[in-house]
């Protein structure tokens, strides 16, 4: 395999939140980049700082319809999906059809041009999960019926074609399960529970809290997952089977926007919503594997990711009206109970994001 210096990489996805900043650090080595996106919810401004690169070619295609022939790549990294539930639920066919056809036609690809091929699966393969923490060998409990399933089974029939590919011998493949996942270039109506706190806490409306705020998540910093996501690439021993990416730092929602508060100084009160169907309640990665394959863990504390976020999000907002005041001075108090029962509030769907 050449090396990053020498390597043609090819993203699907790569105009995305998690797929630019790879893209970034790829060409950081030096490798020449094709960029492959179909602009449904990657954006064009993610990859600005390149506009004069000349080692990154981007291309407007969707990787469910058949893939220019001149794309020779070395290493392929397979991000394309839309990956929060408001976007991958308002076009489910399309989604499935991106895990499936998408996947195939890209490791179709790798066969052809003996790429090595990284596919970005995700945590929702283990459903709500029954296990805790979510180790590799854990099947998962999923609901192969509900409004999630075009993603989360999308995601596992995309694997199963991953490791028939690599039993087969046709393909050198590699699988990330990525866990949440959170920094710049999220986008602000993509329905993850972050970007849903940050952006509500900015604008002084109420905040969402979905249930009681007592389910966990366990929030990677977008460097970090992308450090592994190479890593695994770049890894020559044995291919191994699914590797866990993410941080096994748990904490609950309500904990989560109990720190948002705290990172903005807004004192937006929290409003309590029903769950979405099939949100799992609890989310936290083994990651024994990683360290053990990859010698990769993730090492950017949540408060400093959060501040790194919310100053984001703070110059790229559009105009905004300042936090509205505490009524009568009172306090946010999310771990006792919320403001407000069942009250109405700009709702974005879903409080758990995917990749």
């Amino acid at each position: 395999m050449k090396n990053g210096r020498q390597s043609r990489i090819l993203v699907a996805g790569g105009a995305g939140f998690i797929g630019s900043h790879l893209c970034d650090a790829l060409l950081e080595t030096g490798a020449q980049i094709i960029c492959i996106d179909n602009f449904r919810t990657g954006r064009m401004e993610n990859l600005d700082r390149h506009r004069n690169e000349p080692r990154l070619q981007t291309i407007h295609a969707d990787v469910i319809e058949p893939l220019p022939t001149s794309v020779r790549p070395d290493w392929i990294f397979n991000l394309a999906c839309a990956a929060s539930p408001p976007h991958y639920q308002a076009d489910p066919i399309h989604t499935m059809m991106t895990s499936v056809v998408g996947t195939r036609n890209l490791l179709a690809l790798a066969a052809d041009t003996g790429a090595r091929f990284v596919q970005a699966s995700t945590s929702e393969i283990y459903g709500d999960p029954e296990v805790h923490p979510q180790t590799e060998r854990y099947f998962g409990n999923v609901n192969p019926t509900g409004p999630r399933a075009c993603y989360d089974e999308g995601k596992r029939a995309a694997e199963a074609l991953c490791f028939d590919y690599r039993r087969a011998g046709r393909a050198d493949v590699r699988v990330a399960r990525i866990f949440n996942t959170y920094g710049p270039r999220m986008r602000a109506d993509d329905g993850r529970v972050i970007s849903n706190v940050i952006t509500q806490a900015l604008s002084g409306r109420d905040i969402t809290l979905y249930g009681d705020g007592q389910q966990t998540r366990s929030f990677c910093y977008v460097d970090d997952l992308v450090r592994g996501l190479k890593a695994l690439m770049e890894y020559e021993g044995e291919a191994p089977g699914p590797v866990n990416l993410g941080n096994p730092t748990e904490i609950t929602v309500a904990d989560l926007v109990r720190r948002v508060l705290k990172a903005t100084g807004s004192r937006s009160r929290c409003i309590n919503l029903p769950l979405p169907a099939d949100d799992p309640r609890r989310r936290k990665p083994d990651t024994s594997l990683a360290r053990q394959l990859l010698n990769w863990s993730a090492t950017v504390p949540l408060h400093v990711g959060l501040s790194r976020t919310v100053r984001w999000f703070q110059e790229t907002m559009p105009e905004r009206p300042p936090a509205r005041a505490a009524i009568m001075g009172e306090k946010v108090r999310i771990a006792e109970a919320p403001v407000l029962q069942n009250g109405a509030a700009t709702r974005l769907e879903a409080s758990s994001p995917s990749i």
